[in-house]
C-alpha cells in the first residue's frame, strides 16, 4: 500500500485526466493514453474496472468514451485506490494469518493502522483538489468551453 502499483497511478492519472480535460463530454481512452502516457492495455482494463466500480460512466459510440459517474467533488482518492486494490486481487501481506508472534502481533497492527491512515487522508483528497492544483500549476484544458447547459 505505501508502494503504489503502476495500475494504481494510471488509474488516478486517467480518472483526473477525465475530470481536468472533459468537462460534460466524453474523454476517450486515446486521448487519455496520448495526454498521460499510458499504454493503451493497461488503460482500458483499468477504465473498466472504474466504470464496473461506479467511479466512471462508459458511452460506446464514434463520440463516446469516459465521463465522471459524479461530481468531481463528491469523487476521492481514497475510493479509486479501493477500487483498484479490489482488481488487482493480489493478497495484501499484512492481512495474512501466517507469521511470528512479532510479526501477527506487533509489525502488522502497526502497519495496518498506516494504511488506515493514509485511506483516511486519501478520502479527503477529491478530484476537484486535485482539479485545482492543476489549474493553479498553469496547466492548460479546454474543459469549460466543453460544458453544456442546455435542458
Amino acid at each position: 500500500m505505501l508502494h503504489p502499483s503502476k495500475r494504481l497511478l494510471f488509474a488516478i492519472e486517467a480518472v483526473l485526466d477525465i475530470a481536468y480535460y472533459g468537462g460534460s463530454q466524453p474523454v476517450q481512452s486515446g486521448d487519455i493514453s496520448a495526454r498521460q502516457g499510458i499504454p493503451r492495455r493497461y488503460l482500458e482494463q483499468v477504465l473498466q474496472h472504474l466504470v464496473r466500480s461506479g467511479i466512471l460512466a462508459g458511452h460506446r459510440g464514434p463520440k463516446g468514451g469516459y465521463l465522471l459517474a459524479r461530481e468531481k467533488r463528491r469523487i476521492n482518492l481514497g475510493e479509486i485506490v479501493r477500487a483498484v486494490r479490489q482488481f488487482e486481487g493480489s493478497p495484501d501481506p499484512v492481512q495474512t494469518a501466517a507469521g511470528s508472534r512479532v510479526a501477527l502481533e506487533i509489525v502488522r497492527p502497526v502497519w495496518r493502522e498506516l494504511q488506515q491512515e493514509m485511506l483516511t487522508k486519501l478520502d479527503d483528497i477529491t478530484l476537484e483538489d486535485l482539479c485545482q492544483k492543476a489549474q493553479a500549476a498553469g496547466i492548460q484544458t479546454d474543459a469549460l468551453q466543453r460544458l453544456d447547459f442546455s435542458i
